[in-house]
């Protein structure tokens, strides 16, 4: 069998020392990290306004159509 490049063999060890640390990772990035919403207040306002005021805008025009006009 002919032996792997080197470069090939640096990786497999690397990868190799990778396993052996399963589980054991450092507070790196991790302890970083805060669970703050995605969404901002703001943009779920904005939301919650445009559903809400094109639902009530929808039932006016429901209303307005379906009444008959009487001369």
């Amino acid at each position: 069998m002919i032996p792997a490049p080197r470069s090939m063999r640096l990786r497999d060890e690397k990868f190799k020392e990778n396993i052996k640390r399963r589980g054991n990772v450092p507070i790196g990035k991790a302890g970083e990290h805060t669970d703050e919403p995605t969404l901002g207040k703001g943009l779920i306002f904005f939301f919650l306004f445009v559903v809400v005021g094109s639902s009530i805008v929808q039932v006016l025009r429901m209303f307005q159509t379906s009444v008959p006009n009487f001369k």
